[in-house]
Parts: C-alpha cells; sequence; structure tokens
C-alpha cells in the first residue's frame, strides 16, 4: 500500500526528548490502515505518556498488580478507529471509539488489547480497570488537560493497593502529571506537524 504522506516519518520521526518505540505490530497496523500522519504522532505521544505513567507507577505502588504492555498497547491504538473516522481527528465524536475495537479485532488482536479503543473515554463506568485509568489519564495530560474525576479514580485505585491515604496519594500523583503537563505545548507542536 503506498505510504500517505508523511505517515513514515510520523511513525519515525525524532523527538526532544525522544519517544518510546511502538509495541510490536502497531507500526505496521497503522502503514496498513493508511492511518493519517497527525493520527500517528498523536498515538505515539500518548504512549510515551502513558510509559512515563507506568514507569512511575510500578515504582510508587510496587503491590498493585497491574499489566504494563496492556496500557502501552492501549495507548498506542487507543484512537486506531479515527483512521476510519477521520472527522474526528479534527473535531468532536466518539464513532472512533467502537470502530477502533473493530478493527483491532479484525487484524487479529484481542478482546483484551481491543477494549481499550472503546472503553479510553468511559473511565467511570463500572468495573474499569487500573490499566483503562491510566490510557484515559495518558489521553488527557499529555495535551496538559486535566481532569479531576479521572484523577480521583486513579489515586483511589492506587491508594487501597498501596494501604495509603488518598490525600498522599494524590499529592504525588498531582506532582507527576503537572510535570507531564509541563511538556504539552512541545507535544502539541510535535502532533501540529503532521498533516490530518
Amino acid at each position: 500500500m503506498a505510504d500517505p504522506a508523511g505517515l513514515t516519518r510520523a511513525l519515525n520521526a525524532a523527538a526532544d526528548p525522544p519517544l518510546r518505540a511502538l509495541p510490536p505490530g502497531v507500526g505496521e497496523l497503522l502503514r496498513e490502515l493508511a492511518a493519517p500522519p497527525r493520527l500517528v504522532a498523536h498515538l505515539r505521544l500518548v504512549h510515551d505518556v502513558a510509559g512515563q505513567l507506568a514507569d512511575w507507577l510500578a515504582a510508587y505502588s510496587p503491590g498493585l498488580s497491574f499489566a504494563r504492555d496492556a496500557v502501552l498497547f492501549g495507548a498506542a491504538t487507543h484512537d486506531v478507529g479515527k483512521a476510519v473516522h477521520t472527522a474526528e481527528l479534527s473535531g468532536p465524536g466518539s464513532a472512533h471509539e467502537e470502530a477502533g475495537r473493530e478493527l483491532l479485532l479484525a487484524h487479529g488482536f484481542t478482546e483484551g488489547q481491543a477494549r481499550f479503543a472503546a472503553t479510553h473515554a468511559d473511565w467511570a463506568a463500572p468495573g474499569v480497570s487500573v490499566e483503562e485509568l491510566l490510557v484515559s489519564t495518558a489521553d488527557k495530560v499529555w495535551k496538559g488537560k486535566r481532569v479531576p474525576g479521572l484523577e480521583d479514580l486513579l489515586v483511589a485505585r492506587i491508594a487501597e493497593a498501596a494501604g495509603t491515604e488518598p490525600w498522599a496519594v494524590f499529592l504525588d500523583l498531582d506532582e507527576l502529571l503537572g510535570t507531564i503537563a509541563d511538556g504539552a505545548d512541545r507535544r502539541l507542536a510535535f502532533q501540529g506537524g503532521f498533516p490530518v
């Protein structure tokens, strides 16, 4: 399949600081879908922020069991449905959520992997996992957006697992998210360098 203008560049462009490599199979999927370069850049950025959150959580609360690889995969594919619903790259909409889940399933990924595409905007749903909360948080804070209700859910899960007071977890998580949010302008500029 022909490479849409900028897709290869979006997959490989250097950033400062450098971005983590996407999980195995994700780059190939994005090429197969002829994903818009802006979407590819966005997925790389959210994936990198999710990695920062997962690294922090593993060190902060070693007793909290979570699937780090699932978080990274989920962040790297959460908006993949926007390869089909391209109007949602620059405007509102949620059609990409279920479409992304279906795309991932159709390309041989598991339901566990595909769930993030459908759940990343529904963090208040019953039974939401820590992994889903991390992907949702990464999808907001990469651009400097803070969502108190989402962050409160994550704080509660960490505090429960760590046996720590929620206010202490809040202070530590708030510091991390503030640091990540401080880099939002740089990340937004990187994403904005790619066409929709």
